[in-house]
């Protein structure tokens, strides 16, 4: 970086500094907005919150408009033309219900500064972190360049969305109607994910994808009494257990034809990063009352958590399940199965894999019956790419020590969305810690991750104009 560059970020930060208390009383008075997506309720308050933020960015020289949708509005800006790459920021304004109110120190929606038990100071409000706090960090840190060098560093667009928290239906069809406009953009940003630990910054890079399941195994046409019928009447419970236990090998590896055909390893060098890490597996384990990892053998969990596919039992169902005992057998069994895929994976591929593996397994005489619950494919951001590169030089240099990339065992549809509707990369880049207490009671959000996730996007933005 230039030395013209460097005191500008200089300049910039000095900005974020000084400003911090204006900051938090923006903060404040989004958080007291209660534009909870899911209860048609508090529609107009996530009107309200769009034309919040419209004002917001309005003011700071952004083209910004809240678009109408079947649901809540979809909030687009736009900053003037620059040079060097243009990114697209991704967040949401909308929160979570707050039942169980009892359980609350505070009112939900007035946002307090208080201190936890260790003596960080927090925030605690519903949306604190998830993602009102995590949205505004970038939003302050774009209003800090233009307060301090009249300027963005480089072109930004910012996409806001009123309905993540309750399915993000009609976000699909808005991007599709708008990729020409969306689709410019070189880079997705989004800040809906954690650091690795309270010092250590991170980009997540790796999505696992989604295949889920729901089979149906019928064998009588009635229910039958176990002891007129038992022997000689096929049981579905007995055929979906042997179905679901075949899923599996004794090494913990999935049986089904062709399911790691696409499956690659990760590098050397991002398995030697993530041993690194001073993960630890008996501690994570611990925290949910086991001792012993499952899975495939011989690899770390956070090989088997982020870069490996698997295969899980969510819900069994068959014959009589209420209080004391009957003895039947059942003329129906079913089950919810699903498949966390990893990159290369094909959804469809693997949804026909697990059908033709059920249908051989069903007796002549029974039959059995899917019902997709969805899939999507995994994301990967390639771990040489540019922008990922200069995100991560950002954030060191303002932590003071390597940024690191992780994954994520879970699955975020926008990330998908992305690629799949404008064909962009997602850097996933947050400052939430796990113990946020999203969707709980007493939702909180560091002072510190507010404070310097607004001077990390200063740096990333200027690392991205370099």
């Amino acid at each position: 970086m230039s030395d013209t560059k460097a005191a500008a970020v200089d300049q910039v930060l000095a900005a974020v500094d000084a400003g911090l208390e204006q900051s938090l009383e923006r903060l404040y008075g989004l958080l007291r907005i209660k534009s909870i997506s899911t209860d048609p309720a508090y529609a107009a308050e996530c009107q309200r919150a769009a034309d919040w933020l419209v004002q917001e960015l309005d003011g700071m020289g952004f083209a910004a408009k809240a678009h109408a949708t079947p649901g809540h509005p979809v909030v687009v800006a736009h900053g003037p033309e620059q040079a060097g790459p243009h990114v697209l920021f991704y967040a949401h304004y909308d929160v979570q219900p707050v039942d169980p109110l009892a359980l609350w120190h505070s009112d939900p929606f007035e946002p307090v500064l208080t201190t936890d038990a260790a003596g960080r100071k927090i925030i605690v409000a519903r949306g604190a972190s998830d993602d009102k706090g995590q949205m505004l960090t970038f939003i302050e840190a774009c209003r800090a360049w233009k307060a301090a060098t009249g300027s963005l560093p480089v072109r930004i667009s910012l996409m806001l969305e009123g309905e993540e928290e309750s399915g993000g239906k009609n976000l699909p069809p808005f991007m599709e109607a708008n990729r020409d406009v969306l689709g410019a953009a070189d880079v997705a940003l989004v800040c809906d994910t954690d650091m690795w630990d309270r010092q250590t910054p991170s980009v997540t890079t790796m999505l696992r994808g989604l295949v889920a399941e729901e089979i149906t195994v019928t064998c009588a046409n009635k229910d039958l009494h176990s002891g007129m019928f038992g022997n000689a009447a096929r049981n579905p419970n007995q055929v979906l257990a042997e179905i679901i236990a075949s899923l599996r090998a004794p090494d913990g590896s999935v049986t089904l034809p062709g399911f790691y055909d696409d499956v690659a390893e990760i590098s050397p060098a991002l398995k030697a990063q993530w041993a690194g890490l001073g993960f630890d597996e008996q501690a994570f384990l611990g925290e949910a009352g086991l001792s012993l990892p499952a899975g495939e053998a011989n690899r770390s969990v956070l090989e088997m958590l982020w870069a490996r596919p698997t295969c899980e039992i969510n819900g069994m169902i068959g014959g009589y399940t209420g209080d004391g005992f009957k003895t039947v057998i059942p003329a129906k069994a079913s089950a919810k199965i699903s498949f966390r895929l990893v990159s290369g994976m094909d959804p469809e591929k693997i949804r026909a894999s697990f059908r033709r593996h059920v249908e051989a397994m069903i007796p002549a005489d029974c039959s059995v019956s899917f019902h997709a619950h969805g899939g999507s494919p995994a994301i990967t951001v390639p771990s040489d790419g540019v922008h990922l590169q200069q995100a991560l030089s950002g954030l060191s240099a303002e932590w003071g020590k390597p940024a690191v990339i992780t994954g994520s065992g879970g699955s975020i549809p926008v990330a998908g969305d992305f690629k799949r509707i404008l064909g962009l990369d997602t850097l996933l880049i947050g400052f939430a810690h796990v113990d946020d207490q999203i969707h709980s009671p007493n939702e909180k959000y560091d002072l510190e991750s507010f404070h310097r996730g607004i001077r990390s996007w200063v740096r990333v933005l200027a690392a991205f104009a370099a």
